[in-house]
């Protein structure tokens, strides 16, 4: 590879496939550092492994329609409208009042949607909660403040933690596995952070380690979920 550590052209296909089924589009290089516990983490650009790996016609149609949906749904946000299903992008990110131009265009007169409940939108705005539908709620917001409870065996002291998160970073649903260290990293923003406070996970070691409950406790249910700003 161009960082210098060698592949078989089967396992190089195995590596960047199991990213992919991680969410992960950006293929990093897993070998370790001579004589360390240190990633390589070199970057391999989709030319360099789509060359390497020999995929085959339908790997490579796999390989760069999962990457294109990865990297969309990463840096941009974006639903079909309900009346047209022209993808529609929202840039503001605290507003859940969208305008669909094309519709606007066919209408002769604004038409916008509510990015929540994909109804036409209907009440003041901009709004960041909900819009005046009936049923207009956040669904990951309310699992969130509803799910179970949980254990990890392996972290010393916690019990009782919120069963599903939101990452801090970038508002992503994730959920622990119960096995290994209190950490975990977001599948969307690729932010490690702990799932027991809620901190990043460099500023959570400050004052406890991989498997030791943290100093703060477990942080309650989140009653918000994080927007992501990707600049």
């Amino acid at each position: 590879m161009s960082c210098g550590h060698a592949v078989t052209p089967e396992s190089l296909t195995g590596w960047c496939r199991s990213l992919l089924d991680q969410s992960q589009f950006k293929f990093l290089c897993p070998a370790l550092e001579d004589g360390t516990f240190v990633k390589c983490g070199a970057k391999w650009s989709y030319q360099e492994v789509r060359r390497l790996a020999v995929l085959t016609t339908e790997e490579m149609e796999h390989f760069e329609k999962t990457m294109a949906a990865l990297a969309a749904a990463k840096y941009c946000e974006y639903k079909s409208c309900p009346v047209c299903e022209t993808f529609v992008e929202r840039k503001d990110r605290t507003n859940l009042s969208v305008l669909c131009t094309v519709c606007t265009a066919d209408k002769g007169q604004r038409y916008e949607f509510c990015w929540q409940c994909l109804k036409q939108w209907k009440g003041p705005g901009p709004r960041s909660n909900r819009c005046d539908n009936d049923g207009c709620v956040n669904h990951d917001l309310e699992v969130l403040k509803n799910c179970e409870t949980t254990s990890l065996p392996q972290v010393a002291g916690v019990t009782d933690c919120p069963s599903i998160r939101a990452c801090p970073t970038c508002g992503q649903r994730v959920e622990h596995d119960k096995t290994g260290c209190k950490n975990i990293l977001c599948p969307r923003c690729n932010k490690e952070f702990c799932f027991v406070c809620l901190k990043l996970t460099p500023e959570c070691l400050e004052t406890s380690s991989y498997f030791t409950a943290c100093t703060e406790g477990v942080a309650p249910r989140q009653t918000s979920i994080p927007t992501w700003n990707r600049n």
